[in-house]
């Protein structure tokens, strides 16, 4: 049975884990254990055995002095005693008290004997007791006085001899030794702790000094230095060796970094020079357009407003050639609209109205604009609201949803179906509404998704057919749904369909009955005639055109070129005028907006409008904050109807 030996990234892991080394506390109190504690174990070993021979010596000398005085006493009492004489008796027992060794004593035997010299204390507690027996000697055993049964050992005494010693002086010594040993054990103790401490400081400090610097320079701080410097021979303290190391270390992570800031510098200044370069050529470009715009609504303005007054009187063979004009115009048209929409969004002259959108209002008018594109590409347009509502600008989700339901339309296979639903997200924040347009077309590569929001970037339209679009309205959903403050995102694979996304904050369900009603069907457009317009610009063609067209609808029009004609004629006061129509760059120096701001004043009741091509950030914002209604060109008739017709019903209310 063979085993599989782990991979080699658990075979590391589990090598690291077996040798891991867990520490505990700090250095200096290892140092300090680890030289204090053998010390103290042998100071107080060597203080205990050598209080303990003291104490047993003390204790020997003490019994052997009381001992011999006993032996003494008995032996010069041999003959006395043996003789019952009491005088001599009592001179040897006074000469052993002379002796300063004993503090009492007494001579008996079996015979009655007894003397005793030395006071007799109360307390024995503070006496000791040494006894010794008085045998005869062997002079007098010989004699014929040796006692009967004695042998020439002398075994059998004839008396006892006791002696009393007193303590109090041997306790004292005793008790002195005690201290003296433990006096000892504490300075032993105390010289090693004094010692052991100053060793631990001395690798602790240096060591500590390291883990500082090693800290400083993981805080980015490379100008800090150990400061250990060796005292002895160079190379033979590790701890010196460790911090020069480190000091090392930090000069060469010092001086990278340095070389490193000098290198961000010099790029942040190329950056910032290319940057610059990339503003510029923004500015450049905008003002390119801006240019390019106005020049090209200016004529395309006047074909729009001539090809509109030929239609109804073109012949039947010259129909199909204006209707052509007009559908080439159109699609210019658009290109321009969307290059201003583009401009607006960069220009931030735009602020979303926020309000309470009711989902199922929002796709019915969608519905209602891309059935019948649907209808003619065979394609299945499904909607699915779920009755949510969202907060949010109508007119620009309106107009995301819209380019996106129109994109999936165009890539859609003829019985394809395209699908837009929204459902509820559930997160951590509040609860946020997803809305998602699906289609089951060809798909978008992945090296392509992340340049699909580009200005004028088409996938599959290398022929640039404008029935295709012109690749503007992707970046311009990206623009608006920015300003929403939400994010387009894509999910497609090739021959699998695509699918864009987005979120907005939800209405809770308590606030859906807040939701207002969709707005209402425009009316119909009412006849024009007698409606009183003043018509204000420095292009003849444009003049012409306005003025064809205006009296075909009915309307009294009124050309000048020139803004301070235009405020003379409104200043007269003989006719009331019920729209002015004016040019925003007159000739000269002749300026629109003070035209219209004359028009308010002197003709309150008229409907005021700008007509320009210029779409440069700088005009838009100014005509933002100067609250100017604007039209621009090239102005769609239809469009121009739609406002004229709207004043008229005004006027008639």
């Amino acid at each position: 049975m063979s085993s599989v030996p782990p991979p080699d990234g658990a075979a590391h892991a589990a090598a690291a884990g077996a040798h891991t080394l867990v520490v505990r506390g700090n250095l200096q109190h290892d140092l300090f254990r680890l030289g204090v504690v053998p010390c103290a174990a042998v100071a107080l070993a060597l203080t205990g055995w050598f209080t303990h021979s003291r104490l047993q010596t003390l204790e020997a000398a003490f019994d052997a002095e009381g001992q011999a005085v006993a032996r003494q006493v008995a032996a010069m009492s041999d003959l006395s005693l043996y003789a019952g004489d009491l005088p001599a008796l009592q001179n040897v027992a006074n000469a052993a008290l002379r002796g300063g060794q004993v503090a009492r004593v007494e001579i008996s035997n079996s015979a009655g004997v007894y003397v005793a010299a030395g006071p007799k204390t109360t307390s024995l507690a503070q006496l000791r007791m040494f006894t010794s027996p008085v045998t005869l000697r062997e002079a007098s055993r010989a004699s014929a006085f040796a006692p009967a049964g004695s042998t020439a050992g002398g075994d059998t005494p004839i008396g006892l001899v006791q002696t009393f010693r007193d303590t109090t002086a041997y306790s004292r010594e005793r008790s002195r030794s005690l201290f003296a040993g433990v006096g000892i054990a504490l300075v032993a103790l105390l010289a090693a702790w004094a010692s052991v401490r100053h060793m631990a400081r001395n690798v602790a400090r240096p060591l500590r000094r390291v883990s500082r610097t090693v800290a400083a320079l993981e805080a980015g701080r490379f100008d800090v230095r150990c400061g250990v410097v060796e005292g002895g021979v160079r190379g033979t303290h590790e701890v010196a060796v460790l911090a020069h190391d480190i000091d090392r270390l930090a000069e060469r992570l010092q001086s990278n970094r340095e070389i490193s800031e000098e290198q961000v510098r010099a790029a942040t200044a190329v950056a910032l020079q290319r940057m610059a370069e990339a503003e510029q050529a923004a500015l450049s470009r905008a003002r390119f357009l801006a240019a390019a715009s106005h020049d090209l609504r200016q004529p395309l303005h006047a074909m729009g407003l001539f090809i509109d007054g030929l239609l109804p009187g073109a012949s039947p063979t010259q129909r199909p050639a204006v209707l052509r004009l007009q559908e080439s115009t159109e699609f210019m048209g658009v290109l321009l609209d969307d290059l201003l929409e583009i401009s607006r969004l960069d220009a931030q002259v735009l602020t979303p109205s926020i309000t309470q959108v009711s989902l199922a209002a929002l796709f019915d008018q969608l519905d209602a604009q891309h059935a019948a594109t649907a209808a003619e590409a065979r394609v299945r347009l499904r909607w699915s609201d779920r009755g949510l509502a969202v907060r949010t600008d109508a007119a620009m989700l309106q107009r995301i949803v819209g380019n996106l339901v129109a994109n999936a339309l165009r890539h859609a296979p003829a019985g394809g179906t395209v699908l837009v639903a929204a459902r509820r997200v559930a997160g951590q924040g509040p609860e946020q509404v997803r809305i998602e347009v699906r289609d089951n077309g060809v798909g978008i590569a992945p090296i392509h998704q992340g340049r699909i929001f580009e200005e004028f970037y088409q996938v599959a339209n290398t022929e640039r057919d404008r029935r295709r679009g012109f690749g503007l309205g992707l970046a311009i959903c990206a623009r608006i749904a920015a300003l929403l403050g939400t994010r387009i995102t894509v999910r497609s694979a090739l021959q699998a369909g695509s699918t864009f996304a987005f979120t907005l904050p939800a209405v809770r369900a308590a606030d859906m009955a807040d939701v207002p009603p969709p707005e209402p069907a425009p009316l119909a457009m009412a006849p024009l005639a007698g409606l009183r317009c003043l018509v204000v610009d420095d292009d003849p063609a444009i003049l012409d055109g306005s003025r064809t067209l205006l009296e075909q609808w009915g309307c009294q029009a009124e050309c000048v070129t020139t803004g301070a004609e235009a405020i003379a004629r409104m200043g007269t006061g003989d006719i009331a005028f019920d729209a002015v129509l004016c040019d925003l760059q007159l000739a000269g120096d002749g300026d629109g907006v003070d035209v219209i701001d004359a028009a308010k004043r002197l003709q309150p009741d008229a409907l005021a409008v700008l007509v320009s091509g210029a779409t440069g950030p700088e005009v838009l914002q100014r005509l933002r904050h100067g609250g100017v209604m604007l039209l621009t060109k090239p102005v769609a008739p239809a469009k121009l109807r739609a406002l004229l017709t709207t004043r008229r019903h005004a006027h008639a209310v």
